[in-house]
């Protein structure tokens, strides 16, 4: 059963109780609009598996201390309206507990019932900091509203701010889009040539903060293991930095981690999923 929990051959039972646990993780390995490469199926289970090789501490922290619980998986056989309702009910009733949702994919269209979920228990404005390859602000990307690539488009209908960083796939309906929603933006080009890892949120940025970590926006050299890699990426340490950088001053309030499909006999990429899974509870 510990096999199940994320970092669970680590946890005490004390650690492992959902009623006191900080942190609830939820398993969502939706794969239903993919368009390049397959398997993110697969991705909240080794992010799993791969999380009994993490240790306690991170970022001289030990968030596990404050409790990590793991839900049984969401039912993803279902259609993906079904697969929004359940993650959103979810995420939304641990919000209603005062905890942490953690949620695992699975394809970025995932995001969209988890964060919906965090609106709608949290009662108050939340912002979005989103690290990814992909603008995701496509209209429906082939004929698909919930699409993997939409995913920021469906929030921003929803009114939610947002932040984002390590963008350098964009199509122009993507740029004019995100330009009129106002999404606070640091493309990777600027980025990584100018080896900025801190940056400031605007003063208006509401101070309940959502991060969704699409993990193509990493460079392939560090985390080859997803669907869509495009090159020139984030540095892992730079990635990480710049999440914490915009959690100055405020705090966060809901994870998610978007997008490994894991490669068969390469487990590089499912513990460096792992341990940044790990890293931003400790920045909660």
């Amino acid at each position: 059963m510990r096999q199940e929990q994320f970092l669970g051959e680590e946890l005490s039972d004390a650690e492992n109780c959902m009623k006191t646990a900080r942190f609830e993780v939820v398993p969502c390995g939706l794969e239903a609009t993919v368009s390049y490469g397959t398997g993110a199926a697969k991705g909240p289970a080794a992010i799993i598996a791969a999380s009994h090789q993490l240790e306690r501490l991170t970022n001289g922290k030990v968030p596990c201390a404050d409790g990590i619980f793991t839900h049984a998986p969401i039912d993803c056989g279902q259609d993906i309206e079904a697969v929004m309702g359940d993650l959103r009910a979810l995420t939304g009733a641990i919000i209603g507990r005062g905890h942490i949702p953690v949620t695992l994919g699975g394809e970025h269209s995932v995001s969209y019932g988890a964060v919906m979920g965090v609106v709608d228990a949290l009662n108050a404005p939340l912002g979005l900091v989103h690290v990814d390859a992909h603008a995701d602000f496509r209209n429906a990307y082939q004929g698909h509203k919930h699409s993997h690539a939409s995913i920021m488009h469906l929030l921003a209908q929803e009114g939610l701010p947002m932040a984002s960083f390590g963008v350098r796939a964009l199509a122009e309906e993507e740029e004019a889009a995100r330009r009129a929603h106002g999404v606070f933006t640091h493309d990777a080009g600027d980025l990584v040539r100018g080896n900025i890892s801190s940056v400031t949120l605007p003063e208006d940025f509401p101070e309940n903060i959502y991060v969704t970590f699409d993990l193509d926006g990493l460079d392939p050299s560090i985390l080859p293991a997803t669907g869509t890699p495009v090159p020139g990426g984030l540095g892992y340490y730079q990635a990480l930095d710049l999440v914490t950088s915009t959690l100055k001053g405020r705090r966060c309030v809901g994870i998610d981690v978007m997008e490994l499909a894991p490669i068969d006999g390469q487990l590089a990429s499912d513990f460096t999923a792992a341990q940044i899974t790990y890293y931003l509870m400790s920045l909660c």
